[in-house]
């Protein structure tokens, strides 16, 4: 069966808790060919061309999961959600600055193979109602005939929190029926940009964007150390495992931390 069509296809979409000016310069340095749309209040939908597993042999999750936490990083402190799907699983990734990714899957017939605490630990990051979101996320971690409307769950949840996706974008779909809501919502395609480019548009971003000023001093230098730190060992995985995914992860990384030190050193000039 092809990849991206029938009943068990593979497929992603990231939900970043952040206006789209916020999300595109980091999503363009994925060079991956995606469509950004804004989803509710001070959310933003990017919907994935899915080259990486449909023509490179990546687990979807694997690559979600870099995308998700190159993305969470820079935005410092703003949590992306990677929801996921291939024929014989389902499941979701959080990422959120630098802690470390939680992450839930569902087998295809609904079995839950996450643990509790994950669930608990997600709405926890998201800073969810500790009572009713848990609560309402709890029946989620029990079993069920379909995976895919786990994922369903997740982001009716989340509307709670603000999150409204666009018409016709529902975790579960195939790639090219994703694709064709979000441009009919008006999507803007991201052309995968070069990270010369994406990051000579920073400054302008982080100075009066959505985000507020970059910070300054030993805040800016600890965070660019941290993002090097971080970034280089995700960029060698990556390239040593040839996974696009955490190579690109750990790349967003280091190109963020060196812009942070450059751009706190000119600015104390």
């Amino acid at each position: 069966m092809n990849p991206t069509s029938g009943p068990r296809s593979a497929g992603a979409l990231l939900l970043c808790r952040a206006e789209p000016p916020a999300v595109r310069p980091p999503a363009q340095l994925l060079r991956e060919q995606l469509l950004l749309a804004p989803a509710g209040a001070e959310w933003s939908v990017l919907v994935p061309e899915g080259k990486p597993w449909l023509h490179g042999g990546e687990p979807v999750e694997q690559v979600v999961t870099g995308w998700a936490t190159a993305l969470a990083v820079p935005a410092a402190g703003r949590p992306v959600v990677g929801l996921w799907w291939d024929r014989d699983r389902a499941g979701l990734t959080l990422a959120a600055g630098f802690r470390r990714t939680v992450g839930y899957t569902w087998l295809a017939d609904g079995t839950p193979v996450g643990e509790d605490e994950a669930m608990r630990t997600f709405a926890a990051r998201l800073a969810l109602d500790p009572v009713l979101d848990v609560q309402a996320l709890q029946p989620l971690t029990e079993p069920d005939p379909d995976a895919r409307a786990r994922l369903i769950g997740v982001v009716a949840v989340l509307a709670r929190d603000g999150l409204a996706l666009p018409t016709g974008i529902v975790p579960g779909g195939s790639v090219e029926r994703l694709r064709s809501a979000a441009l009919a919502a008006g999507a803007e395609q991201l052309e995968g940009a070069g990270r010369g480019d994406a990051v000579r548009a920073e400054p302008e971003r982080v100075e009066g964007g959505p985000p507020g000023p970059h910070p300054r001093g030993p805040r800016a230098r600890v965070l660019g150390g941290a993002q090097l730190l971080v970034g280089m060992p995700l960029l060698l995985w990556g390239v040593v495992r040839r996974s696009g995914g955490w190579a690109a992860a750990g790349a967003l990384l280091v190109a963020h931390g060196a812009l942070g030190l450059a751009h706190d050193r000119l600015r104390e000039r």
